[in-house]
């Protein structure tokens, strides 16, 4: 909210597992994309989901609309005016419900309706999500998908920070309050990991351990961490190279840590290097 545009709020959204339809884009023959909605076979479009769903502000009162909506790709475009934007960001602000009317103001009644309502926090994600590290279930615990965190190359391989699962905080059990607070610890964590195990890729590899977890503990009585593939352990060969990069990051982050304790879990991919 702080940081985006404001003039534009655009968000994600998440699988949804009660519509029976979701929009999708696909590119054809000749190189453009389309956009369709794909749905249960033989039955009738109730509730289709979307990908992503962007609020432009740019609508101008001159224009005759109270607000405009379209589909973009596969998600969902609703143009509104300056106005309408600042009392939707400080409905979200102050975690209120929000209503937008659609169509031409000179019509008696509107054709289309935004909602925006708050829910109850839905805790149904990451399912049949398990720690390559012990097996521990994942399910309905925070996690940030990782798009372009660290990646490093050697012996023809290339390991990839993909995931990080937030398992405690003193607040919250379940997750961090904002873990985006802790975004240059993990990657610090991510790259020290990396760089570690470069020497050892292609045998972790080759020994069939191309998913690999590290989970990280920060408290004021206990710091350390855990590393493993497989639901094993990793081997003792590869320990003294993690603890030589390792431990001087996660101590440094435990002084640095303003709230605890935090445990927190980051997943790995060793892929083969194509480039």
């Amino acid at each position: 909210m702080n940081k985006s545009n404001e003039h534009v709020l655009a968000m994600g959204a998440c699988f949804n597992e009660h519509a029976d339809s979701h929009l999708v884009c696909v590119q054809n023959d000749d190189g453009n994309y389309q956009t369709q909605a794909i749905s249960i076979h033989n039955q009738p479009r109730k509730v289709t989901g979307s990908c992503f769903f962007v609020f432009s502000g740019a609508l101008k009162a001159s224009s005759g609309y109270l607000a405009k909506t379209s589909i973009v790709e596969d998600g969902l475009m609703v143009q509104i005016t300056a106005e309408m934007m600042e009392a939707l960001r400080q409905a979200l602000r102050e975690m209120k419900d929000f209503h937008i009317p659609c169509g031409k103001a000179d019509q008696e009644e509107c054709q289309e309706h935004i909602h925006i309502q708050w829910q109850e926090d839905d805790r149904n994600f990451n399912k049949g999500i398990i720690s390559p590290i012990d097996g521990k279930s994942m399910e309905s615990i925070t996690s940030i998908k990782i798009f372009h965190g660290s990646e490093y190359r050697a012996s023809g391989k290339v390991i990839r920070w993909t995931e990080v699962f937030f398992l405690q905080s003193e607040d919250q059990p379940n997750g961090l309050s904002d873990p985006a607070d802790h975004s240059r610890l993990t990657e610090n964590v991510a790259r020290a990991f990396c760089v570690a195990l470069c020497p050892h890729l292609k045998l972790l590899k080759e020994d069939g351990m191309a998913k690999l977890g590290l989970r990280v503990t920060l408290d004021s009585d206990q710091v350390g961490y855990l590393a493993g593939s497989n639901g094993q352990p990793l081997l003792p060969q590869y320990m003294k190279d993690l603890d030589s990069a390792l431990v001087p990051v996660i101590h440094g982050g435990a002084c640095q840590l303003s709230e605890g304790p935090v445990v927190m879990e980051l997943v790995f991919y060793i892929l083969e290097n194509i480039s």
